[in-house]
Order: structure tokens, then sequence, then C-alpha cells
């Protein structure tokens, strides 16, 4: 299928340089981003439009993971032996698609369905402009990963803000989610020729060899998994909080995760800067206590604007988590394994071990939201930035 775009074929011109594929690598993290706040700020509504409990609506959430989880092998080694190039256009466009089914709700069934297509190719486009801005990195000798997520958190901010007017206004999901994967769709068409040639980041796969992933992935992985949880619940489980917890309205419930996604956009403009100054594993290790202080303070506040502010620390701490960890693994994975794992595979690999965390996070926290209560189970996302902050000191050195 990727073959069929010729128009992403090398040009001998050398007219696809370096600033415009920076510039559409960051509109596609602005895409990606917008699509997912598009999500999260109509999850409220699914919930009361099927009338789901805590527990079913995390088990329904569990079917987006599952997608995520299950196009990261396919991504990474389409990426590595095709280009990532192609496969972002292509996985935009699927984007574009699948974004609609998701407002369709139909019935509990079809609203799985969907959620899977949606999570599989949200992550095909995931990790493929993840590893395109690996190696934009890579020949630039400069970083700028931490931005590139910056870029995704602006998309996220607007796509929730908007989200949250719309929900607010009454109109039904479907009508968004179409307007929001016809966007999706036009910008993918006209930045499909603006990337590096294929060629940039081609390599070979030997399909029948298959050799030991070094551990410092795992590690990388599982610390990425740490960030993954918290920034995950922040995003599926804020809008119920406010809504549930503390009666608060459409609007006002959208509000801890605008505020949340505009401080991951802040601490990721800088994280390039923070990481430089003080190393990445240093650097995660603070970001992760920021996180959890934090979100304690807002939690024993124990109200709407106590909400708020947990929200807005938790998103300064968990901003640079995964970053940080996609990043560190292309570079290791060139410097140091250069030959026993392509960048474009320890990118799929780490994000795959850190996005494991959105597939067991939803149902998770549903099902010790209803057995508990959920301002009780937020308490487990605390535990995880502090495995983080924990975790990143001991584990690897810079």
């Amino acid at each position: 299928m990727l073959s069929r775009f010729p128009n992403l074929a090398e040009k001998s011109d050398g007219s696809n340089d370096f600033s415009r594929a920076r510039f559409a690598v960051s509109l596609t993290f602005i895409l990606n981003g917008f699509a997912v706040g598009t999500f999260i700020s109509r999850i409220p509504d699914f919930k009361h439009i099927l009338h789901l409990s805590n527990t079913v609506l995390g088990n329904s959430l569990f079917f987006a993971s599952i997608g995520v989880l299950a196009a990261i092998s396919p991504a990474g080694r389409n990426a590595a032996k095709r280009g990532s190039a192609p496969v972002v256009f292509a996985s935009t466009i699927a984007l574009a698609v699948a974004v609609p089914f998701i407002g369709l709700l139909f019935n509990l069934p079809f609203l799985w369905l969907s959620l899977f297509i949606y999570g599989f190719f949200q992550s095909c486009q995931d990790l493929s402009m993840n590893a395109h801005a690996v190696t934009l990195e890579q020949k630039s000798t400069k970083r700028m990963m931490s931005v590139f997520h910056a870029m995704w958190s602006i998309g996220s901010l607007c796509g929730g803000a908007i989200g949250g007017v719309i929900s607010q206004l009454g109109i039904k999901p479907i009508w968004h989610t179409l307007v929001v994967g016809a966007i999706i769709a036009a910008v993918g068409i006209w930045l499909r020729t603006w990337f590096l040639p294929p060629s940039a980041d081609i390599h070979p796969i030997d399909s029948k060899k298959r050799t030991k992933r070094p551990k410092v992935f795992w590690i990388y992985g599982l610390l990425g998994m740490c960030a993954a949880i918290p920034e995950g619940a922040a995003a599926d489980w804020g809008g119920i909080l406010a809504r549930d917890t503390y009666h608060a309205t459409p609007f006002l419930s959208t509000l801890p995760f605008v505020f949340f996604a505009s401080t991951m956009v802040m601490g990721r403009l800088s994280g390039d800067l923070v990481a430089h100054r003080f190393g990445t594993m240093r650097a995660l290790s603070y970001s992760g206590l920021l996180g959890a202080c934090g979100l304690t303070i807002g939690l024993l506040i124990n109200n709407i604007y106590g909400e708020i502010f947990g929200w807005i620390i938790l998103g300064f701490g968990m901003s640079l988590g995964i970053p940080l960890t996609i990043s560190a693994a292309g570079s290791t994975a060139n410097k140091n394994y250069s030959g026993i794992i392509s960048s474009a595979e320890a990118v799929a690999m780490v994000s795959g071990i850190s996005y494991f965390g959105f597939v067991i996070g939803p149902p998770c926290m549903g099902f010790l939201a209803d057995h508990l209560t959920l301002h009780s189970a937020l308490f487990v996302i605390v535990s995880l930035a502090l495995i983080l902050a924990i975790g990143s000191r001991i584990s690897i050195k810079d």
C-alpha cells in the first residue's frame, strides 16, 4: 500500500529540505494531539449517551489501548523498511477516516470497534512521526523532541478546549468528529511532500534474524510507562472526576485537561533546554517528583479547584517523560547498537512498552474507581510519578 504514494519518493533537486520537514513533523504532531484532545473532550458524553458505569467506561477505553498496542510492531517495521515518511502520510489519512467512527455511538460493541480502529491508526501515526523526529534530531545534532511533543500538547489542548465548547453547546459527537477528520485529511494531503525522503531513515530488516533487545530499552520503556499512565489518567478521568464527583458543568469539566495540556506545552517547550542543562535522567527525576507533589496537594484539597491545581502541576511534571525516553532510545540505538536495532525499531519498542500504560491504565482505574472511589484511585498516579522520579536516578546514567 505504501508504495502507491509516488509523491513521497526522494527528489533529486533537494527541495524536500530540513526546514520544510521540521515544519511538517511539527504540524503532524499537532494533528495527532488534536485528534486525541477531541476524543478526550467527548469521553464524558460517551459515558452519558451510552449510560456506562466507570468500570464499563474503563473497559471500553481498553479497546483503544489494544489498538495502540497492536499497531506498534507493524508501524515500527514498516518505518524501518520503507522509511518513516510514507508511514506518516498513510497513517494520517487512515486516522482522518477513523476519527468520525468514534462519534457514531450506535451501541457499546460498535464503540469498542471504533475505539480499536482509532487507537490503531493514532498509534501508527504517532510512532512514525516520532521515528521521523528522531531522524531530524540526528541529522541536525540538536535536541528537538521535547518541542515536537510540545506541538502535540498544543494540538491536544486545542482539541480539548474546542471540544469542551462544542460539548457545552450540545452538538452531537458525530458532527464534531466528521469536521475533525476532514481537517486532518486536508492537512495531511497538503504536507505529503514536505517530509525527508524515505531513504533518510530506511534500515534493512532481516526477518529471519531475531536478536535479543538490549535491556537499556526495556528500562527506557518502563520509565516511559510510569509517565504514560499518569498522562492517560489525567486525560481520561479528569472530566469524569470533575463532572461526577464535583458536579461541574460540561465546559468546566474540560478545564482540568485544558490546564494540564497547557502546562504540558510549557514544560515540553523548555524540555530540550532542561535536558541539555541537567541531563536526561536527572530531568526525568525532577519532573516525576514535581508531578507527585502537585497531584497530592490537589487531591487533598478535594474540590474542582484542587483538581485543576493538581492537573496543572501534574502537567509540568509529566511533560518530559515520553519525549525524553523516546529521544534517548533513538539516540542510544544509533550510537551504541547500530546493526542490532534501528532507531525506528528502538522508538517503536520503547513507545510500545510506554504505551502499554495506556492499555492497562483505563481498566485498572475504572476498577479501582468503582471499588474505592475515583478520587482515591488517583493516588496510584502519585505512586507512579514517584517511581519515575526514583527509577530514573538509579537505573541509568546520562
